[in-house]
């Protein structure tokens, strides 16, 4: 089974469903990223910045392991200047390429421009009479974003990750400038609580949970 995950910034990737990604690659699965924002000189951000970056984007596909991965390297924050059309061509030509059973995107109604710019971007490209290999759709639960949301985020698809839960923290942490001491809820503690409340539905200790956007006798 192919597994492409759509961040709309590096580390959402990790928030939303390392645990899952973990998991679904000891199975035996092909997974693959797609990343649609980075630092970058010509974005007004310093050689430094963009350098440790990289280095960190670099650092979590090793640790993943990454089948396939493709950064669109646009501006952060800037998602909604972009036209639709021009995302949806690069989105589609990927998909297209990497042929994902499963695809995982930001929710709809996420706090950040950005997470809505990818969400719709990518359900334009999961039409079954185009794209018939998309068997599964799912919503990923982003804290920091999905939970500003005015929109209720309602999962009913749970992954456990009890065995990948301080994987998913040691991935996190490779992100030294998006991750901070407790209340902030980019760390350790707070990301550990989400997923220990989500197991709590599902009788385990820790989970990821989603909401199916699409499934088709997967």
């Amino acid at each position: 089974m192919n597994i492409m995950v759509f961040s709309p910034h590096p580390d959402d990737e990790t928030l939303g469903a390392g645990g899952y990604l973990l998991k679904k690659k000891d199975e035996g699965n092909i997974i693959g990223w797609f990343n649609f924002t980075n630092v970058d000189i010509k974005y007004g951000f310093d050689e430094d910045r963009v350098d440790k970056r990289n280095t960190e984007i670099k650092n979590v596909k090793e640790k993943y392991g990454f089948d396939y991965f493709f950064n669109f390297n646009l501006q952060p924050s800037k998602l909604d200047t972009y036209g639709y059309h021009f995302l949806i061509v690069e989105v589609s030509k990927q998909i297209k390429f990497f042929k994902p059973d499963v695809v995982l995107i930001p929710f709809r109604y996420d706090s950040h421009s950005d997470h809505r710019v990818v969400c719709d971007t990518v359900l334009s490209c999961t039409k079954t009479f185009r794209y018939p290999f998309i068997k599964m759709v799912l919503v990923m639960e982003i804290i920091s974003e999905t939970n500003y949301s005015t929109y209720s985020f309602n999962p009913n698809y749970y992954v456990d990750i009890s065995n990948y839960i301080e994987k998913k923290l040691e991935i996190m942490n490779i992100y030294k400038s998006e991750i901070e001491n407790s209340p902030f809820p980019r760390s350790d503690e707070k990301i550990r609580s989400l997923a220990s409340y989500r197991g709590s539905s599902i009788n385990t200790f820790y989970a990821e949970a989603f909401a199916v956007a699409k499934i088709i006798d997967i």
